[in-house]
């Protein structure tokens, strides 16, 4: 049974629900009878259009909030309005990633490494993640099970690293999951029924991933709709002993 079914009403937070997978997540919830409310992050929900049209169609079940997490003054802002309407969360994905944007592109070898660029790297993969770990912390102390997942990738897996390059992207990808395991500890203290997960979702035809689909066979291209059913069910399934680890797309655990 999913941990779903066993709580009422569920409370949901989808982090970078602008486009893509968090759209995805979204609408997948908005499809849930079983799910109350949803709250939805972009960092600029006026340029949102697909989520705005979304809220329209569901006024009062999905709420639409300023969010950048490079900021955590905004953090804590987005944090506050959700803890006026609710006192607990239930499910929490984090969806968002850069892996290029404008001038910044994956290297492909020490040569292109650019310590800006690095630091752009870590301050949207990495320490985003761990600041909505430190603000959201609240919103899960209770005694019902909710999960915290994060999307990583398995280029951030050290012990599967076997074609280099792409050093920031790995980089703040491995430093991600180092940091949501660190957290899922700490949580298992205050927050027992909490679950912190990373996870794969394969390569998903998105903006994102867009450019580096060239080698991608067909059957490893998954859609949007077919990640976020696939990553929601690995969600579903999290077992005692769970928080704190590293899954792929269909459940199996990734090396660190």
């Amino acid at each position: 049974m999913s941990f779903i079914d066993e709580i009422n009403p569920v409370n949901a937070l989808i982090v970078g629900a602008n486009r893509g997978i968090g759209l995805g997540f979204v609408e997948k919830l908005l499809q849930d009878d079983r799910i109350a409310k949803v709250y939805a992050t972009s960092r600029q929900p006026e340029s949102a259009s697909d989520l705005i049209a979304l809220a329209g169609e569901h006024p009062g079940r999905l709420i639409c909030l300023e969010m950048d997490i490079t900021d955590e003054l905004q953090i804590v802002e987005a944090v506050q309005k959700i803890r006026i309407q609710v006192d607990k969360l239930h499910l929490v994905v984090n969806c968002v990633g850069l892996l290029h944007e404008d001038n910044l592109q994956p290297e492909k070898s020490l040569k292109q490494i650019n310590s800006e660029n690095l630091l752009r790297y870590f301050q949207i993969n990495s320490i985003g993640a761990v600041l909505l770990a430190k603000h959201l912390l609240p919103l899960f102390r209770h005694g019902e099970r909710s999960v915290f997942a994060t999307i990583s990738a398995k280029l951030g897996s050290i012990g599967d690293n076997q074609l280099g390059g792409w050093y920031g992207y790995r980089a703040s990808k491995a430093a991600l999951n180092m940091l949501m395991r660190t957290a899922a500890i700490e949580y298992k203290r205050s927050c027992p029924k909490a679950f912190i997960v990373t996870l794969h979702p394969g390569t998903t035809d998105t903006r994102l991933s867009r450019p580096f689909q060239g080698n991608v066979t067909a059957e490893k291209l998954f859609s949007v709709e077919r990640t976020v059913t696939q990553l929601l069910a690995v969600i579903e399934q999290l077992q005692e002993g769970d928080s704190g680890q590293f899954f792929s797309w269909d459940g199996s655990r990734l090396p660190w």
